[in-house]
């Protein structure tokens, strides 16, 4: 499965490339080159997938995914937990169609 938690973004590179995002207390580099120039800025919270910033999502809606997300996380065992929270955005392009 495929889920993608939303990441507040910590520190964005002096070229605008990359950013460094934190995902639940997890930090990682992710890439920028998908969204407008100056289109996110250090705070906002945005979605990721396969590594690539793919949009910026509103920190009220953020935050109550953020809370949907640690109930479901609640219920699992600490490596199913870190797992999920390290693989979100290394989800393998699947066509749920197979084609």
């Amino acid at each position: 499965m495929c889920l993608s938690i939303p990441s507040r973004v910590v520190e964005i590179s002096d070229d605008k490339t990359m950013c460094t995002v934190d995902t639940m207390g997890v930090r990682r580099e992710a890439n920028l080159m998908m969204m407008g120039d100056d289109e996110v800025s250090n705070g906002d919270y945005v979605l990721l997938h396969i590594g690539f910033v793919m949009n910026k999502i509103d920190e009220e809606e953020a935050l109550k995914s953020i809370e949907t997300y640690k109930e479901i996380l609640e219920v699992m065992d600490e490596e199913e937990r870190r797992r999920t929270i390290l693989e979100d955005d290394n989800c393998p392009d699947r066509n749920p169609y197979g084609a």
